[in-house]
């Protein structure tokens, strides 16, 4: 049974007086001063200035800036010289050099003489380099195009005309879509194969005997440059390599007597910084419409050098709109020939779409003009009198007005320039004379 008792404690609780303060305990006993023999740790004094601070941070910046340059620096010299032992390969291998040869042949024979193009594929970074050279011929009147290897197995084999070269861009020589690729291409177009592989473990030459293969290798591999395989030193070499076969190809076809690798440039890149450096230095030479270079003496001087328009075929019946377009294009001065007919720019550039891919005989008529219908001036004739000339028919010979007067002055007919034997040395638009005037 529990037991119930008072619960008894040592509080004493006085009624009726006010409550007193609490009382904080003691504090604790305060440390004893250091003597004379002993020592205190002295405070180090507080500093509101953080130039110490900065100091540091501007210390490790400059180490930084110092590092980061240092790296640009050593890119940059490895970079130079590959292409100081590439440019040095060109100068003392006469098998690199003849091939190099051999490539500017080939594309130039294409380009030009068959009014066909150039074709560059590749992979990874060497097809990116291969589309910055696709521009690069291209601004300089070599009609190019890219064509990626695994999309042309999967149609685009179609951009592959039956006059065109083609250009393989590839470090290795072997890389796999090229390889799977090269057996659909035409064994009758020539093939340049730009890589870092030797003539003897390239295995697209070895599997195409008759392609060219042009050199493009590196003095030492980029794992070693840089400490990882990337890209850097290989796709330098073959951007270089092929902005020089551009560069060659125009200067091939474009400089002969009468061109300019320079004036075709400039037509080709009207845009940009570039575009108005060429307009500018052209202003005082916008009286001639074919000679952007120096004023003109003589009708010479101003005509386009039969030579350089593009041969197409000697008759219409296998070409198709789209064959005289893309001549017209690639042609340094714009003008195309089929047998002894010219097509002048003013005339292809009224080609209907609709007839691009259907053969020339279904083309109106006027396309091309015939021999007969040219208008021929001698080569040493002045341009002002030429141009009264072309102005009132009645100067002209009898057999150019007869029955066709306003014809033999339209803006699209030929003015051919002939030289003292009678042959055709160039030709002219007849608007451009017109529009000619005394500087």
């Amino acid at each position: 049974m529990v037991e119930h008792h008072p619960v008894h404690n040592s509080e004493v609780f006085l009624l009726g007086l006010a409550p007193r303060p609490s009382v904080p305990p003691p504090s604790p006993p305060s440390p004893l001063t250091p003597t004379d023999a002993g020592s205190a740790t002295p405070i180090e004094p507080l500093c509101l200035d953080s130039s110490a601070g900065d100091n540091v941070d501007e210390e490790a910046n400059s180490a930084a800036r110092c590092r980061r340059v240092a790296g640009a620096i050593h890119v940059l010299n490895i970079e130079a010289t590959s292409l100081r032992n590439l440019t040095q390969l060109y100068k003392t291998d006469a098998a690199a050099a003849d091939s190099f040869n051999a490539a500017v042949d080939a594309i130039a024979r294409q380009c030009a003489d068959r009014g066909g193009k150039l074709i560059i594929t590749g992979v990874g970074k060497s097809g990116h380099i291969g589309k910055k050279l696709v521009a690069t011929f291209n601004s300089l009147g070599l009609p190019s195009t890219f064509l990626h290897p695994t999309e042309a197995l999967h149609g685009d084999l179609g951009k592959v005309g039956s006059r065109d070269a083609l250009l393989f861009i590839t470090f290795s020589g072997r890389t796999a879509e090229l390889l799977a690729l090269l057996p659909h291409v035409d064994p009758a177009l020539p093939v340049v194969v730009l890589t870092a592989a030797t003539q003897g473990d390239c295995e697209l030459v070895r599997r195409r005997p008759g392609a060219i293969l042009l050199p493009a290798p590196i003095h030492e591999p980029e794992t070693v440059s840089f400490g990882v395989s990337a890209p850097t030193t290989s796709t330098t070499v073959a951007l270089a390599l092929g902005d020089a076969l551009a560069v060659v190809v125009s200067q091939e076809l474009h400089t002969r007597p009468g061109g300019s690798v320079a004036s075709v440039f400039a037509r080709n890149h009207p845009g940009g910084a570039i575009g108005a450096a060429f307009n500018n230095s052209n202003n005082n030479n916008q009286n001639y419409p074919n000679s952007p270079g120096k004023a003109p003496i003589s009708m010479r001087d101003l005509a386009a050098p039969i030579a350089d328009i593009p041969l197409l075929s000697d008759s219409t019946a296998f070409l198709s709109g789209a064959d005289v377009l893309k001549a017209g294009y690639g042609s340094p001065s714009g003008w195309v020939r089929v047998g002894d007919a010219l097509a002048c720019p003013r005339r292809i550039g009224r080609l209907d779409a609709t007839l691009l891919a259907r053969p020339l005989t279904d083309a109106p008529e006027g396309l091309f003009v015939p021999r007969g219908e040219w208008i021929c001036i001698a080569a040493d004739t002045r341009p002002a009198q030429a141009a009264r000339w072309i102005r009132d028919p009645l100067f002209l010979a009898p057999e150019y007005c007869e029955g066709k007067e306003e014809a033999s002055c339209a803006d699209d007919s030929v003015v051919a320039i002939v030289d003292p034997a009678g042959d055709v040395i160039g030709v002219l638009e007849a608007g451009d004379l017109l529009r000619w005037r005394e500087g």
